[in-house]
């Protein structure tokens, strides 16, 4: 089978983009992987398929995959992306819905900016302590739309994210589904530094739109960061975070970041 397809990244969070709006593209778990190997495919974080929304709550939905095959709910760099991508292949509207397993999502162009209204975030958790092979670390949690752990570090650039982060990714703390994990070194009263393992991909990725989010709502809620938050990530941008905290609520969060083509190329899967 020989495929089309756009590389596209969010923050560096890269990935393969399909059009599947005739619904014909079926593609097996063994074949994701595949596209996102580095060495033996087009190498990416996911892939995201472009389809049309059944249910007629949005413009399009969405297909979104992990590198390892698995299918991930949300991805806001992804969501970004998906959001150029229609705008390629047609789409003139200042905004644009699409569906996803988190709910639908409405993003906003703002010239090569992508502004993005996220899915209500839940089931936030502060300061738990968890059991570790380094010891009992305090760990806060939040889903907003995949599950993400915060742990706050002096030093981002001294963490250690791939060891600890895969841990805590599979730690009895988090079953049955795990966490992605990020590493949060607050800066001033509205700039934070993340860094992100992501499930899914199992190691670090340059950014996590979701990840960002997470991080920047648990810094608010912990009293490290007021909205709008600057995230800066792995990748070197800096991605906006702005959100209204109500009683313990937290609504209408946008992340406003880049989303940027590659290349174009053909693929025989």
């Amino acid at each position: 089978m020989t495929l089309h397809f756009t590389k596209m990244n969010g923050a560096g969070n890269d990935f393969v983009v399909l059009d599947n709006r005739d619904l014909k593209l079926r593609l097996t778990t063994a074949q994701i992987a595949r596209l996102c190997d580095r060495h033996r495919g087009v190498g990416a974080d996911g892939v995201i398929l472009v389809q049309p929304c059944a249910s007629g709550k949005a413009d399009f939905s969405w297909g979104f995959f992990n590198s390892d095959g698995s299918v991930a709910e949300m991805c806001g760099n992804g969501a970004r992306c998906f959001a150029r991508f229609v705008q390629k292949l047609g789409w003139q509207e200042p905004q644009v819905t699409f569906e996803t397993l988190a709910g639908v999502i409405r993003a906003e162009y703002h010239g090569e900016l992508v502004k993005l209204g996220m899915s209500a975030p839940h089931s936030a958790r502060l300061r738990e302590r968890v059991e570790t092979s380094r010891g009992a670390l305090e760990v806060s949690s939040i889903n907003t739309g995949v599950p993400h752990a915060i742990l706050f570090v002096e030093e981002a650039d001294k963490a250690m994210v791939g060891p600890l982060g895969r841990e805590l990714r599979f730690h009895d703390h988090f079953k049955p589904k795990g966490t992605n994990v990020n590493f949060v070194q607050p800066l001033d009263a509205h700039t934070i530094r993340v860094r992100t393992y992501e499930r899914g991909v199992e190691g670090e990725t340059l950014a996590c739109g979701t990840g960002v989010c997470a991080s920047a709502i648990i810094s608010r809620l912990a009293g490290k960061a007021e909205p709008p938050v600057k995230v800066r990530v792995q990748g070197g941008d800096t991605l906006e975070v702005d959100f209204k905290v109500v009683g313990s609520d937290v609504r209408e969060v946008k992340l406003q970041g880049p989303a940027d083509f590659v290349f174009e190329g053909t693929v025989q899967l």
